[in-house]
């Protein structure tokens, strides 16, 4: 069996880790751990045989517009789709108790997302900020941290070999990312077999005209392609002009491509970003 290298944002342990080892379970799955998601993208241009998973859309935190921008830019094309729960855990050293910790590492955000957990449970407690989640639960376990408390993934926990003292602290529990897998537009192998595409990810700007915007949704309409997703930015030195990102869903792969045809005189700077097989199901930890 083949070993599958994929690139990801955060270190081990981490969320975008764990959405990889579910995506391609059953296979060997070998990360290649990235700073930013910038360094990402590079590291994938610099080897066109790595893949690459990165975070779309959070359901608390919105879009990651930066990777929309990042990808638009790049050489790959999205050939799947991941939806992970996320859900934090609080863990510790083995053999420490809620009442021992004295301080709580973890990401801003992560730490955030547990606020109401942490005050009640953990009034006294410090709370520090560090770079990521999963690096928080590393450093307690390589270092022997006693008295701290790390809020990451039970997949992270597990991994560093950390005790979870308490589950599911997160605020709101209807927290979920969706994540794109990425592979080189020229693979010789594409992950996506054609049978398969039920799905498109494109970006466009339309004309500055009247109802430029409303023309190209009327032919999506008429094609009978369900748009899941529409996202604008703000086109940098053109005063309020936008560049749209849409998901589409389709039946009849031969519709799609028609109507992606009686589109292109309505918008400029077409793209398709990837074609891929929808996935609606929701993984849990």
């Amino acid at each position: 069996m083949s070993k599958i290298r994929v690139a990801i944002q955060g270190q081990e342990g981490c969320y975008h880790e764990w959405a990889a080892q579910q995506y391609f379970e059953g296979q060997e799955v070998e990360v290649v751990c990235c700073k930013t998601f910038q360094a990402e993208f590079e590291a994938m241009a610099a080897d066109p045989s790595l893949l690459g998973i990165v975070a779309i859309e959070n359901t608390i935190a919105g879009n990651l517009l930066q990777n929309h921008e990042l990808l638009r830019h790049s050489q790959c094309q999205i050939v799947g789709e991941h939806r992970l729960h996320i859900s934090h855990v609080l863990c510790a050293l083995p053999g420490t108790r809620l009442q021992d910790v004295i301080e709580v590492n973890s990401h801003p955000i992560a730490l955030l997302q547990c606020e109401v957990f942490l005050q009640t449970q953990l009034p006294n407690a410090k709370v520090a900020e560090m770079a990521d989640t999963a690096g928080s639960a590393k450093i307690i376990s390589e270092q022997h941290l006693e008295g701290h408390a790390a809020v990451c993934s039970e997949y992270a926990a597990r991994l560093y070999g950390l005790e979870v003292l308490a589950r599911g602290i997160e605020t709101n529990k209807r927290n979920f990312t969706r994540f794109l897998i990425l592979q080189d537009k020229f693979a010789q192998k594409p992950l996506v077999e054609r049978k398969d595409i039920n799905k498109a990810s494109i970006e466009f700007c339309v004309r500055h005209t009247q109802g430029s915007l409303t023309k190209v949704l009327t032919i999506f309409s008429f094609y009978g392609m369900n748009l899941t997703k529409i996202q604008s930015m703000p086109i940098i030195g053109r005063e309020f002009e936008y560049r749209f990102f849409i998901d589409l869903t389709f039946d009849d792969y031969m519709q799609y491509r028609k109507s992606l045809d009686a589109v292109l005189p309505f918008a400029t700077d077409f793209q398709i970003l990837g074609e891929y097989k929808e996935n609606t199901e929701i993984y849990n930890r």
